[in-house]
């Protein structure tokens, strides 16, 4: 799917025009959700991408911020309009961290940490079929059918030569020690992960116990940077809730805390390494 096809590209384009004509008028955020009668979170929802702005909405901001140019309003109108169609992960039904979906599939880069599990675009089938049937018990099975889809079809941005997707991941040792489904579902999955990292654009450094703490140990993030935008947006994913944060100095802090994980973490040689080595753990019947 192209980029510009996106609604999520759309929405945050049209995010992006709505602050630029709000900051030209002198208002603030509070000042428009006062004028308009609505909340000061709906604003602010709307000019980040992650809330849908309705052609109303676009008529009655740029009355607001006294824009007379009608193929202006008219553009935003007709953007607002397309920025609400769904995106091809709205066909697999409800499923959670929708928002976040639409952010990966328009991403440039993905720099991510993750302590637990081997990170959703490098997972096998097998592997994550029993993430998403271990964690989350409550789904029917119809919605981790669905589930696996959508994790299966995100990872087309890895192999796709057109857009294909930077991606950086830091692992915590514990994920390749975890037994996630069986030892041999985490033999594939190991095999899979350091064949994957042997890929000029996937970059895999592991973050042994022997690191000690660290600045990682509030759990995962992810750093998300986009095409033609020098803007970045750190994800935080909770069990039932996202995080977005987007505000300088968050993503200047995560952008820090990710460099110290780099340096922490093996180098990405070392780091096959040990997933190579711990192939064999795997392989061998447990002890104890």
């Amino acid at each position: 799917m192209a980029a510009n096809d996106n609604p999520t590209v759309r929405g945050r384009r049209l995010g992006a025009e709505l602050r630029r004509l709000r900051l030209a008028s002198g208002l603030t955020g509070t000042q428009v959700a006062a004028r308009l009668l609505i909340s000061q979170a709906k604003v602010s929802h709307m000019e980040t991408g992650r809330r849908a702005v309705s052609p109303r909405d676009v008529r009655d901001l740029c009355t607001l911020y006294g824009v007379t140019d009608q193929h202006v309003v008219d553009s935003l109108m007709g953007l607002a309009r397309e920025s609400r169609k769904q995106g091809w992960w709205h066909a697999y039904g409800d499923i959670p961290h929708g928002v976040y979906v639409g952010l990966e599939t328009e991403a440039a880069s993905l720099h991510t940490y993750e302590p637990m599990v081997i990170p959703g675009l490098l997972q096998t089938p097998a592997y994550a079929a029993a993430v998403i049937e271990e964690t989350i018990p409550l789904a029917t099975v119809e919605q981790a059918a669905a589930r696996l889809k959508v994790r299966l079809r995100r990872q087309h941005r890895i192999y796709d030569p057109a857009r294909r997707l930077r991606l950086w991941a830091v692992l915590d040792e514990s994920t390749l020690r975890r037994v996630v489904g069986s030892r041999e579902i985490m033999r594939e999955q190991l095999e899979h992960l350091h064949a994957l990292s042997t890929e000029p654009h996937v970059t895999v450094q592991v973050l042994p116990h022997a690191a000690g703490a660290h600045p990682g140990l509030s759990g995962q993030f992810s750093l998300l940077r986009f095409p033609g935008s020098r803007r970045a947006v750190v994800y935080l994913e909770r069990f039932t809730s996202d995080l977005y944060l987007e505000k300088p100095h968050d993503v200047r802090h995560h952008e820090l805390m990710y460099a110290h994980l780099q340096t922490q973490a093996l180098c990405p040689d070392r780091s096959r390494l040990l997933i190579r080595e711990t192939v064999r753990l795997h392989a061998s019947p447990p002890t104890g």
